[in-house]
């Protein structure tokens, strides 16, 4: 069954760190550019981070950019995105996607052929 799980989320203090993961199975990531969503309940769902699948590059929020990094290893079928200095704004369900076209700052509004669950990321002191 081709799916995305992510791993990673878990209960931090405000400008502590997580590493989050997105394996793949029954699919190529090398084939997709994949993107970081996020959502809150009751909030419209938010693009985070990006990254093409031809190493050209990767787009990030506002808000992710010189805090999070996107990357991807295609041995291992995985797409990461490590997350510094986080802030209690940064709690949200965090879920990765499929893209059928390049990073661009609308990818939140797409539909996608595969997405995750999601995993739940919580700054709080």
């Amino acid at each position: 069954q081709a799916q995305l799980v992510e791993s990673g989320g878990g209960l931090v203090q405000p400008g502590g760190s997580l590493k989050l993961s997105c394996a793949a199975s029954g699919i190529t990531t090398m084939y997709y550019a994949i993107g970081w969503l996020r959502q809150v309940p009751g909030k419209e769902r938010e693009g985070v981070a990006c990254i093409n699948n031809d190493g050209n590059g990767a787009w990030y929020s506002y808000s992710a950019k010189d805090r999070f990094t996107i990357s991807r290893d295609e041995d291992k079928n995985t797409v990461y995105l490590q997350m510094n200095n986080l802030k209690p704004e940064d709690t949200a369900l965090y879920s990765c996607a499929t893209l059928a076209t390049y990073c661009n700052s609308q990818y939140h509004l797409y539909k996608y052929a595969y997405r995750g669950q999601g995993t739940q990321v919580t700054v709080s002191s």
